[in-house]
């Protein structure tokens, strides 16, 4: 299709496992594992599951700051992991991350000019050297800040503030697609709403195409209009905002969605919570079959041998991607 902008298949990342005093490789911690989906032009795809299930190393591979294990990755027709040197610089421009931590992801030492405007020193092309801080003013003045505060230092903003500036920096290159990596997860709830709702007004005015990997239910489906369920390193459901929140159909969507707190007291106690028993199994030695199945109150001997494939299975009005056996829609409150 002309409107996928991103394409991946397969993709994989292992880490390998070294003991002993030669650093023998005795495993690996297979922390991306068979990863398919695509992206649209304009669209938000979120990306949710606990933590250690593989969004962020994701997140890394799709940037290609990860050399993958296995699988590929199509970004606008041209294939990512083959990309070096200078052809992979010009594919970075088009695609861009927001980190999670905005106390982290600033350079101290910088003013707020020198870190908006540092793509510009690593791509010279796109703006002149004299046109620069004029440019940086109007990316400042694009996220909500007072452009007048280029010479500032992360430390004199707050935490909302500096996100900001991630933002800024982000889209200073004009990318294509925006990685967003737990963007509002270190703010505050009120925060949290306006820094959603800046990438809502961005993708509106520059056409962009977010992922955004997040542990927040709620602001996932604020802000995703499809939304793919990561489980022990794989894909386990995927569709739109309505198929996921309303009528999920694989157990572990169905249990993350019974966990999420009502607001509202009148509602509370009206769905009951789905309580799955057993730890999270290491990705260094995931379960044969269906990784779930050690936690799953619909396992049979089937899902222990045979791993799932994720593809469309009703869901009592359409049929959208999961990866369950027996996957059947059910009414989570």
């Amino acid at each position: 299709m002309s409107d996928v902008v991103l394409r991946a298949e397969g993709l994989k990342k292992h880490y390998p496992i070294r003991r002993g005093v030669l650093r023998r490789t005795v495993g690996h911690v297979k922390a991306v594992d068979g990863v398919s989906f695509e992206l649209h032009r304009g669209e938000t795809l979120g990306i949710v599951g606990e933590s250690g299930c593989g969004k962020s190393t994701l997140g890394r591979l799709l940037m290609s700051l990860e050399e993958p294990t296995g699988g590929s990755l199509m970004f606008d027709g041209v294939d990512a992991f083959a990309q070096k040197g200078g052809d992979l610089r010009r594919l970075r421009r088009d695609i861009q991350i927001v980190f999670q931590d905005p106390y982290t992801s600033l350079d101290p030492r910088k003013t707020v000019g020198s870190i908006v405007g540092e793509p510009f020193e690593i791509h010279p092309d796109v703006v002149p050297r004299n046109k620069r801080r004029e440019r940086v003013q109007e990316l400042l003045e694009l996220v909500g800040l007072n452009p007048e505060h280029i010479n500032r230092y992360p430390h004199q903003f707050s935490g909302g503030q500096r996100q900001r500036i991630g933002i800024a920096r982000g889209v200073a290159l004009n990318p294509k697609v925006i990685i967003c990596d737990e963007p509002v997860s270190a703010l505050d709830v009120s925060v949290q709403a306006q820094v959603v709702n800046l990438l809502e007004k961005l993708q509106a005015e520059l056409g962009l195409a977010y992922i955004f990997i997040a542990h927040d239910l709620s602001v996932v489906r604020h802000i995703s209009d499809r939304v793919g369920v990561m489980y022990l390193g794989r894909m386990v459901e995927i569709g739109d905002e309505d198929q996921i929140y309303n009528r999920p159909t694989h157990p572990y969507t169905q249990a993350l969605l019974s966990a999420v707190p009502m607001p509202d007291p009148t509602l509370r106690g009206s769905g009951r919570q789905i309580m799955l028993t057993g730890d999270v199994p290491s990705p260094a030695n995931p379960p044969s079959g269906c990784r779930f199945h050690t936690r799953c109150w619909k396992a049979q001997d089937v899902c222990s041998v045979e791993d799932p494939a994720l593809e469309p299975r009703p869901d009592g009005v359409d049929a959208h991607r999961s990866a369950c056996h027996f996957a059947e829609p059910r009414v989570v409150v």
